[in-house]
């Protein structure tokens, strides 16, 4: 099967690309991702100035879900622009350039920066639920607030946008035709469930620093399909970077038969490590073989009724 795939114009040889967050903050930790198998990359949340971040822990995980409450850390845009630099020399994969902001306006500030580096591709982080208690609900739990940073990116970038929603909202297909309307090329969803919170037994305590953290991994992979599903629905034109608990080939295929044209892949590292990416992509290609699909872009939607 060919998992060659399109995405907003741009190519990918195969569907399967990293995360914001996970392996994605120098040069050489995306290019490793690359080696490893992944189609593309995306960037970790690029911030205009130094954003700290939240003290450790930060992260806890079993079997089923991981917590992670990073806070969005981030050296800043100077940063970006000496990794992403390097990256572009000699690009071996297609590059999205997360960008996150405290403020409506920032968001166009930092997606006019952020497109001097020429990255492949714009994704506009609203919806992280590890910041509340620093700037507030997240942008992507109101559809005007989402049309809003949408509408400032838009003006302020010529390269495709795409925007990353929050499961916790009530209709995240309202959210996604509202980011499409405003100018979103395309639609990221899932971003983390909860928050949600583990205690330690012995200490009585919360184990996280910040007491809460996103919900990610095994678990919320039906979470995550039902919103592909949903958005593509209402959307079928739209294009969608399906994530959430994706760490087997018959999980990212699910993610595209629900409508997902890119798939993302983060927990997976942490379960199957950085290897995933191969091992994800050739179980994609088994399973086509054995039921004589010859490219993977004829699964899209085929689940959507």
């Amino acid at each position: 099967m060919n998992l060659e795939t399109k995405f907003c114009g741009v190519t990918f040889s195969n569907p399967l690309v990293v995360a914001s967050g996970v392996l994605g903050v120098t040069a050489a930790s995306l290019r490793n991702v690359v080696r490893h198998g992944a189609g593309g990359v995306t960037t970790k949340s690029i911030w205009l100035t130094e954003h700290k971040g939240h003290p450790n822990p930060v992260i806890i995980a079993n079997d089923h879900y991981m917590l992670n409450a990073v806070g969005l850390p981030d050296a800043g845009i100077e940063k970006a622009r000496l990794e992403m630099g390097k990256y572009m020399l000699n690009k071996p994969a297609p590059i999205i350039a997360s960008i996150v902001a405290g403020r409506v306006a920032d968001f166009g500030e930092i997606a006019e920066e952020v497109s001097k580096l020429n990255p492949d591709i714009i994704e506009v982080n609203i919806s992280c639920p590890n910041v509340e208690d620093e700037l507030g609900k997240p942008f992507a739990c109101s559809m005007i607030d989402a049309a809003a940073v949408t509408a400032f990116v838009r003006k302020r970038t010529r390269l495709p946008v795409v925007v990353k929603l929050s499961p916790n909202v009530i209709n995240i297909a309202e959210i996604a035709r509202a980011c499409v309307d405003a100018g979103a090329d395309g639609i990221c969803a899932i971003n983390t469930v909860g928050p949600g919170m583990m205690i330690d037994l012995e200490t009585r305590a919360p184990i996280l620093a910040n007491k809460v953290g996103g919900v990610s991994g095994p678990a919320i992979k039906p979470i995550a399909i039902k919103a592909v599903y949903d958005i593509h629905k209402a959307l079928p034109k739209t294009p969608i970077i399906g994530t959430g608990g994706v760490l087997t080939g018959e999980d990212a295929l699910e993610m595209i038969m629900a409508g997902a044209t890119l798939v993302g892949v983060g927990t997976a590292v942490y379960y199957r490590d950085i290897n995933c990416f191969g091992l994800i992509a050739k179980e994609m290609i088994v399973w086509g073989k054995k039921h004589g699909i010859k490219r993977v872009e004829d699964l899209r939607g085929t689940a959507v009724n």
